[in-house]
């Protein structure tokens, strides 16, 4: 099936998604990948408010490249998110719902996104340009200092993505090779 799904996010417009399913994504996306989580996790120890709203967010791990004259943004393919694994249950629990990049999740991930009626969704890799094509407008808004990992607020319009881990406990990388496998022994 496929969704059209708006920020910030509900756990009832989460519900219906299962593994395989695709996305088109409207709205904000936040940035952030392994320096900033490590700054969010710092600033969260302190006690101190992050440079976002957690509640119903989405959250790219992404380090796009600059912009052309004219574009938004730059290529805006996703990094790999197992890099990101030792700081996202916190996160899943303050009430991000969505995250998006590409790569297995590590068990703990899995189950927090299960406990926490989330999502984590695919961009795909090798088409930085593909995805920087949804996006309408970039501004960053932390740790400039960072580079392209800065955090960055982007408004994107039908963002393709498909969906890897669902709310239901869907893994895309156990129930895909699983269907292939099936397919190919269906067809001999």
């Amino acid at each position: 099936m496929q969704y059209r799904l708006q920020t910030p996010l509900t756990p009832q417009a989460l519900e219906p998604l299962r593994a395989g399913d695709t996305v088109l994504l409207s709205g904000v996306v936040y940035t952030a990948r392994d320096a900033a989580h490590a700054r969010m996790a710092q600033l969260l120890d302190e006690g101190k408010p992050l440079p976002f709203p957690l509640s119903g967010a989405a959250v790219y791990y992404v380090g796009p490249t600059p912009e052309r004259p004219g574009c938004a943004i730059g290529a805006a393919g996703p990094t790999t998110s197992g890099r990101m694994d030792a700081f996202t249950p916190r996160l899943l629990d303050m009430g991000l719902a969505c995250m998006i990049g590409k790569g297995k999740r590590s068990d703990a991930v899995k189950a927090s996104v299960v406990k926490n009626g989330a999502v984590y969704l695919a961009a795909i890799g090798g088409a930085g340009a593909l995805m920087a094509g949804s996006v309408k407008s970039c501004e960053v808004i932390a740790w400039p200092d960072l580079g392209c990992e800065a955090v960055r607020r982007l408004e994107v319009e039908e963002m393709p993505l498909t969906v890897l881990l669902d709310a239901h406990g869907g893994d895309l990388y156990e129930s895909g090779p699983a269907a292939y496998l099936a397919a190919g022994r269906d067809a001999l």
